[in-house]
């Protein structure tokens, strides 16, 4: 069995009867001996809108009951795959792109359109399967002149980045850190190298870059009183279905934080984590997410000597909600030692649904209790209550 000769390849999207769609292969054989594709139950799937950075949501791809969990495919052939997308992810004029499968990418139509794999050129049948599976290319199309805000052209790799922790602006009076602000992304260092015959190990490497910005609204010429930056590289192990409503990854990785100042107000530690997570379905498009976190402080702690007794070495995250809908989120962190730590909230619920339309925002409520909301003020504790708009929750 050659399994490393055979290459699946997206046939074509079709929208199905119920306002879903089936997603057709053509699975090549280009060895010369005869080989078996094994086809998973279920497969992981983005869903986003053409040049909508950092933004998407994961779905999943599931087997249809035709399509058995090994398909044979003879020397120098090809055979045929179908999946199925839910009618809740069906989005017409969506990309729909499946690492799994060489990371190709096609533009979900709810018409009869001719899809586009991640070259631009049409796909058809004849260009994918041929005459007696050769594959027959189709003929050249000439592109037209992008426009000059698409910054896609000459970024070959700005696939490669996504979303990371939320990005919101949020407001709460009566504080000296009224309104806090966070932007974040992460990297795929070495880009998707996933296939059919598995997962290359950089796959998961990542570098990710979150900032948290306090700024004091109140006070003149309304200063940021503190900005928190939070480089880090991590590695993100493959999800591993226990079931078909439970999954479960880890993440290991090394964070640095400080806040730019000097003197006495400097404020600077490294840590190692070690963060296992485990997601459970609840239901149709409601999801349960539970991580907790263990980790070690490395390097000069000479800036916030203390800071242990305030951060502890643990902590947790637990997030339960609807895909489209009402979303709850908690963080914590605590020392067991000195009974210190910190917890934080956050409720979020798409704007558009509230509106019947408008922009593509979350309203964002978020809390915070405890020690250490910012670095500057690690050993004060805070109790705070804010409200803004998330693009990413």
């Amino acid at each position: 069995m050659a399994q490393e000769s055979v290459e699946t390849l997206i046939g074509h999207v079709t929208p199905d009867e119920n306002g879903g769609g089936f997603v057709d292969l053509r699975v090549l054989n280009t060895g010369t001996e005869a080989a078996t594709a094994a086809m998973s139950e279920t497969v992981e799937a983005r869903i986003s809108r053409p040049g909508a950075f950092g933004r998407g949501r994961t779905v999943v791809l599931r087997r249809d009951t035709a399509t058995p969990a090994e398909v044979a495919v003879a020397p120098g052939s090809f055979a045929t795959a179908r999946y199925r997308l839910a009618e809740k992810d069906f989005e017409d004029g969506a990309v729909l792109s499946v690492p799994g499968w060489s990371g190709q990418s096609v533009t979900l139509a709810a018409g009869p359109k001719p899809e586009r794999m991640k070259t631009g050129a049409p796909t058809d049948r004849a260009q994918i399967a041929g005459i007696d599976g050769i594959v027959v290319p189709a003929p050249p199309q000439v592109p037209a002149t992008p426009p000059p805000s698409d910054r896609t052209v000459g970024n070959a790799f700005l696939e490669n980045m996504s979303a990371y922790e939320p990005i919101y602006a949020v407001y709460g009076p009566g504080t000296d850190a009224e309104a806090r602000i966070q932007l974040s992304f992460k990297y795929q260092l070495f880009g998707s190298r996933a296939s059919v015959n598995g997962r290359a190990l950089g796959d998961g490497l990542f570098f990710a870059y979150t900032q948290r910005m306090f700024w004091d609204l109140g006070a003149k010429s309304s200063p940021f009183r503190n900005i928190d930056f939070q480089p880090e590289v991590f590695y993100v192990t493959p999800g591993k279905a226990l079931s078909e409503k439970a999954t479960v990854s880890a993440q290991i990785g090394m964070r640095h934080e400080s806040n730019g100042r000097d003197g006495v107000d400097s404020r600077s530690l490294n840590t190692i984590y070690v963060a296992p997570a485990a997601a459970f379905s609840l239901g149709e498009d409601t999801r349960l997410t539970v991580a907790p976190r263990v980790w070690l402080y490395a390097g000069d702690l000479s800036d916030n000597p203390d800071i242990r007794r305030y951060r502890g070495n643990t902590g947790l995250f637990v997030e339960i909600g609807e895909d489209d809908g009402l979303r709850l989120s908690s963080s914590s962190r605590f020392n067991f030692g000195s009974g210190k730590g910190s917890i934080s909230a956050d409720v979020s619920y798409p704007l558009r649904r509230l509106l019947g339309g408008g922009p593509d925002f979350y309203l964002f409520a978020q809390s915070f209790a405890g020690y250490g909301e910012n670095l500057l003020d690690y050993n004060r504790r805070v109790t705070r209550l804010r409200v803004g708009v998330a693009l990413v929750r």
